[in-house]
């Protein structure tokens, strides 16, 4: 670590102009080596926000009960996959952790109880879209664990409490995905961008709908909007993440889209911005 990431640190929680807040559709692992349109709108949505002092990452692989964060100063990259090739498993991201952002988001979330953690690290869920988007691994990131045991309300009210980070330069991301199947991949168009099964097509327009128009409640309340987005949604893991980004936002704060495709028929790269 140099002299200007000691410096970065030392400012973390300094006073900044309020960073914006991401949801990242991070799709397959492979999109950390690939290039295409996906990767292309991870990097300009970097390119278009102020470089941040740290990041807050809450990734829909790292599912646990209750709520953690790392507080490592060096967290590891972690390949939380099998059955790709051997250069995605060279990937290394290096980035340094921030025990002091971890303490900061700790103190934050009280009551809640959370606990630092030493032994995670940087999944696939972070590191592979963070390291298009700032690709020098120069700039501190910690993770936030999702509580499972806890309903969409519960995250959506909890990340409320995580704003006050974004005017002290930290760049929260949520990344999953909000269609999510892959037990109904369309194996044939793995690859081929716009591809969705006909309630993939439906939920993504509903979902895209209700984001636009500021109708967060039907999206808290995914399991009682019929049968594409049970289909969408069949697990919350991937899904979460949106919830939080969207607890984040100000009433006054333009949200926008991008990234906004389907995939391999059951899977939305449809990524978020808001501020």
């Amino acid at each position: 670590m140099n002299l200007n990431d000691l410096q970065n640190i030392s400012d973390l929680f300094s006073n900044t102009e309020k960073m914006p807040v991401l949801f990242l559709g991070h799709g397959s692992p492979m999109n950390a080596i690939e290039e295409n349109q996906f990767v292309q709108g991870f990097r300009k949505a970097a390119s278009e926000i102020p470089k941040p002092n740290a990041i807050l990452c809450i990734s829909a692989h790292w599912f646990t009960q209750g709520t953690k964060v790392t507080a490592m100063k060096m967290p590891r990259t972690i390949h939380d996959f099998g059955g790709f090739p051997q250069a995605l498993f060279d990937v290394q991201y290096p980035a340094p952790g921030s025990p002091e952002l971890a303490k900061e988001t700790a103190d934050l979330l009280t009551p809640v109880q959370v606990e630092e953690d030493h032994s995670w690290g940087l999944d696939h869920g972070a590191w592979s879209v963070i390291k298009h988007m700032y690709p020098n691994a120069d700039i501190p990131v910690i993770q936030m664990s999702i509580d499972y045991t806890k309903p969409a309300q519960y995250h959506f009210e909890l990340a409320k409490k995580l704003n006050t980070l974004r005017e002290k330069g930290i760049l929260i991301i949520g990344s999953g995905n909000i269609v999510h199947n892959l037990r109904l991949i369309d194996w044939r168009n793995i690859n081929t961008v716009g591809a969705g099964w006909d309630w993939a097509v439906e939920a993504r327009e509903k979902t895209n709908n209700w984001l636009l128009d500021g109708n967060f409640s039907n999206i808290i309340q995914y399991q009682d909007q019929g049968i594409a987005l049970q289909y969408a949604v069949p697990s919350p893991d991937h899904y979460l993440p949106l919830i939080y980004t969207l607890g984040l936002k100000d009433k006054p704060e333009e949200l926008s889209l991008f990234n906004d495709e389907l995939i391999g028929g059951s899977l939305s790269m449809t990524s978020v911005r808001i501020g």
